[in-house]
């Protein structure tokens, strides 16, 4: 219990916008529902830094967390193919080797 104290006790680290450093996060309420956490409670983490108040809380958020990579998965997925189709209509229609040799007056044996 002692280490629940201290935790709770301990002055938080404020670390510096604009240095590359994420802000410090609060442990007073759930990041999903906003509920108060108590701090005889247990606090579910997520994603490291992340708390929330039950199971609930954190699986509905890693649930949505789950969707929104498979969206931006499917978005660049259907990026990609839309570049490669437009580059394919650009890129430059392949020669023959008897258009190759009508050309450059050399016979190709088939």
């Amino acid at each position: 219990m002692a280490c629940a104290f201290f935790f709770f006790e301990a002055e938080p680290l404020r670390l510096e916008h604009g240095r590359g450093h994420a802000p410090a996060l609060d442990l007073d309420a759930c990041a999903l529902c906003a509920k108060p956490l108590a701090r005889n409670s247990d606090i579910f983490m997520y994603m490291g830094d992340t708390p929330f108040c039950s199971e609930d809380c954190r699986y509905e958020q890693m649930n949505h967390d789950a969707a929104l990579a498979r969206q931006q998965a499917s978005s660049r997925r259907k990026q990609q193919q839309a570049q490669a189709q437009q580059s394919a209509r650009e890129a430059p229609a392949p020669v023959s080797a008897a258009a190759v040799s009508s050309k450059a007056n050399v016979s190709v044996a088939s």
